[in-house]
């Protein structure tokens, strides 16, 4: 069931991307960084189509991502140029809207959600996408940090044949993917740390184990002045339930 759920996320990730691309990215002639970064240079240069171009560099990629992250990854380095390819054929010239703000926040969300969904199932869009991960798995780079390294440089490229307004669109773009990247890797793994010092920590504990139902330890404390012995407990926490914990603790002990 895992592996079938991790597969279902890789393809919606990459056809979200794809669709993003697609929609908001293309129409409103936006900048942006990684392989369709490049394939638009590629484009303008020599007219050689972007779902193509694509393609053979994630083939070249390939490589890279079998040798470092394994067999799985690389295989679905394909279907982002895949997908595109699709809506390519599907979609044709159907234009959503140009509105060049609307349509880089749309890019920007789409983008970053799209690559969120994908890392996290440990699967990759291709391309771009593999060296920031390499780079973790080898250094432990954030892959927040060198994608948008790489990004930077891909847009100074575009800004040879795009006026001024798109490059600067362009980089608010790639701050908006980013963050919203950054936000979909932590979803569901971010905790709360609780320290409690307090005279009835017996009760405190007792009312964390059975009410939150959170494992609970303690830890042998000294006050900083008289130096008495003072239990400290420690419990971790969803952060949804932060408030809940607060009001029980200060009801037994405000």
């Amino acid at each position: 069931m895992n592996t079938v759920l991790s597969l279902i996320s890789v393809i919606v990730g990459n056809f979200l991307y794809a669709l993003t691309i697609k929609l908001f990215l293309l129409p409103a002639g936006l900048v942006t960084g990684g392989t369709t970064g490049i394939a638009l240079t590629v484009n303008y240069l020599t007219d050689f189509s972007i779902s193509s171009f694509v393609l053979i560099f994630n083939i070249t990629m390939l490589a890279l991502g079998f040798f470092c992250l394994g067999k799985a990854f690389a295989a679905s380095t394909f279907l982002y140029p895949l997908s595109l390819e699709l809506l390519d054929q599907v979609l044709g010239d159907y234009i959503l809207t140009q509105d060049i703000l609307l349509c880089t926040i749309f890019s920007g969300l789409g983008i970053g959600m799209a690559l969120g969904i994908v890392i996290r199932s440990g699967a990759s869009t291709g391309g771009m996408d593999i060296p920031p991960l390499v780079l973790q798995k080898t250094v432990r780079l954030p892959v927040s940090i060198t994608m948008y390294a790489f990004d930077v440089c891909i847009l100074l490229s575009q800004a040879l044949f795009r006026p001024a307004e798109n490059i600067l669109y362009g980089v608010v773009l790639v701050l908006i993917y980013t963050l919203v990247l950054d936000k979909m890797l932590l979803m569901g793994a971010t905790r709360t740390e609780i320290k409690v010092i307090s005279d009835k920590s017996d009760e405190i504990r007792d009312a964390i184990l059975t009410q939150i139902d959170r494992g609970v330890t303690i830890l042998n404390g000294e006050s900083g002045y008289l130096h008495n012995p003072s239990p400290v407990i420690l419990s971790v926490i969803s952060n949804r339930e932060l408030p809940k914990v607060e009001k029980l603790i200060h009801n037994i002990d405000p």
